[in-house]
Parts: structure tokens; sequence; C-alpha cells
């Protein structure tokens, strides 16, 4: 794998909020077909991150490199059509939609397509039938009408990882998926990260420490906007500076 042309290239990337570095030349590289995870204490400048390379924010520095193309200046929207896709640390779907209507509008962003009522029925049964089968990949094949408002939380976030997956990405970021959950949700959306490690790459910026030993195949602490390790699962654990940058924080390492 470490021979591998990164499908992602985070190269020296900067950005500055007045006068603080919120993330300070940071390096990281994502494989083809990896879980790789991006942890650091709180204020380390993950979500800051996260935001540059989906293109909600615009670096003050360095470059983003997707599937080999810079799209350090390209819009969110159009790094969606190369196939990059993010889910939120806060749940964003259309909560007066049905399941199945929130999936539909997924497909249709990749699509192009509209919902327009002179447009061929077949096309929109189709659309709606991946719908349906990317809400049964996600477990949620028996709440497909329900209004998704109405799901339970670790629901929502399942519903959110949909979203993304309907857009068929070769990438998807997800910021702190297992954020606010109980522990038998979060046991739920390990399994379901577990199985889209073959058809997805994924970056996966998470507190749940137990969650992200259990996915990653390699790991990059991030400290004060500066990537300080990138590694292994137990590399990342037994690293000195990393555990040194845990210390005192309530998500110290285990």
């Amino acid at each position: 794998m470490s021979a591998a042309t990164p499908l992602l290239l985070i190269d020296g990337v900067v950005k500055r909020f007045g006068g603080l570095v919120a993330t300070d030349h940071a390096r990281v590289e994502v494989l083809p077909g990896e879980v790789h995870a991006l942890i650091g204490p709180n204020g380390a400048g993950k979500t800051t991150l996260i935001h540059q390379i989906s293109g909600a924010l615009a670096p003050d520095g360095g470059r983003i490199v997707f599937g080999g193309v810079d799209v350090t200046r390209l819009p969110m929207h159009e790094r969606v059509l190369r196939g990059l896709a993010r889910s939120y640390q806060i749940t964003s779907i259309f909560k007066r939609l049905s399941v199945l209507d929130n999936l539909a509008l997924a497909v249709q962003a990749r699509s192009g397509s509209s919902f327009s009522f002179w447009r061929p029925v077949r096309g929109e049964r189709a659309r709606h039938d991946e719908a349906a089968a990317v809400g049964a990949r996600i477990g949620l094949g028996h709440r497909l009408d329900a209004l998704a408002g109405t799901l339970a939380h670790g629901e929502q976030r399942q519903l959110e990882v949909g979203l993304a997956l309907a857009t068929r990405p070769q990438l998807m970021l997800l910021d702190e998926p297992m954020a606010g959950m109980g522990p038998d949700e979060s046991a739920r959306m390990v399994q379901l990260l577990r199985g889209l490690r073959d058809e997805v790459t994924l970056l996966l910026v998470e507190h749940d420490m137990d969650a992200v030993f259990k996915l990653a195949d390699r790991i990059s602490t991030l400290v004060a906007g500066r990537v300080i390790a990138t590694g292994a699962v137990e590399e990342i654990r037994a690293h000195p500076e990393v555990r040194r940058a845990y210390l005192g924080d309530e998500e110290a390492l285990p």
C-alpha cells in the first residue's frame, strides 16, 4: 500500500484566521482503498482541514490534489462531481422529507436531474430504486417511508452516510460520525463503515479512539495545525509525541 499513488494529497496546507494559524503546512496522503483517520486534541484544526478538503474553506497556502488533479480552487459541488463526498459533524438532512426522498435527492444531485413532472416516470423510478438500495445498504431499508426528523440520532447519522454514499464517491470525508452516539449506536456505525471499506476510500475525523483503532488502516495526528505523525494503528498508539499530545485530554489514548 505504501507504494500506491495517493488518491488525496494534502500538501503544505495553511489556513489562518487573523493571528490564529488553524492549519500549519499540514501534509496528509490518503491512499486508495484505505480507511485513514485524522485525530488530535480539541482545537487541533481537524474540522478546519476537512472544510478545506471539501471546498467549504479556501486555504491560504498549499494545495489539495484529488485523483491526480489540483482541486485547491474548485468549489465544493465540483469536488462532489469528481467523487469527493462529505458527511458533517452536525447532522445535515432534510428532516421533513422521508428517508427515501433524502436519498433520492442525493442521487439526483449526482446525476444532475430534477424531479420535474414532465420527466419520464421510468427515469425517476430508477433513481428511487437506487435510493432504496442505498437505504438498505446503510441499514435503513425498513425506514424508507419514515420522516428523517423522526429517526433516532444514530439512524440520522446512518442516513447522512447514505447521502454521501448516494453520490457514488471515490472518497468520503466523515467528520465525527460517532458524535453524540451511545455504545450500541457507535457499534452499528463501526459495522457500517467496515462494510464500506471495499467500496470507497474513507478519511475519518473521530474522537472515539476505540472506533478509530477498530477501523483505521493508518492514522495521522494533528496538533496545533501540524501533522506530527502518520502511521499504522500500533505505531500511533505507541508514538511518544502523540501520547504527549493527549496527556490531560479527556480523549486520552487507551
